[in-house]
């Protein structure tokens, strides 16, 4: 929360249909609806966007980049996970 007592959203935008939600910013916003509406006048003023998400930013948790390797490290010795075993049939274009 700010001083003001409006909390921080974060607003991911989905530029295309079928493109991914991509993290846009941030923003300050009483409630969730006027948190759409100030990241559509933000961030998506030349109609850049057909979908917007708002997240409180207290909703969010993530990992530390300090931790990567010991967080990622037990997809490591599952390798099946990795599509190297199969060979690739004659003929298949896009895989």
């Amino acid at each position: 929360m700010t001083t003001d007592g409006w909390p921080l959203w974060e607003v991911f935008v989905r530029s295309r249909r079928g493109l991914s939600h991509t993290h846009a910013g941030s923003l300050h916003a009483p409630d969730a609806e006027m948190a759409l509406r100030n990241a559509r006048d933000l961030y998506t003023r030349r109609s850049e966007g057909v979908s917007i998400w708002v997240v409180p930013s207290a909703a969010i948790t993530a990992s530390s980049p300090d931790e990567k390797d010991p967080f990622f490290e037990p997809a490591a010795d599952k390798p099946y996970r990795h599509p190297t075993f199969y060979e690739i049939p004659e003929g298949v274009k896009h895989l």
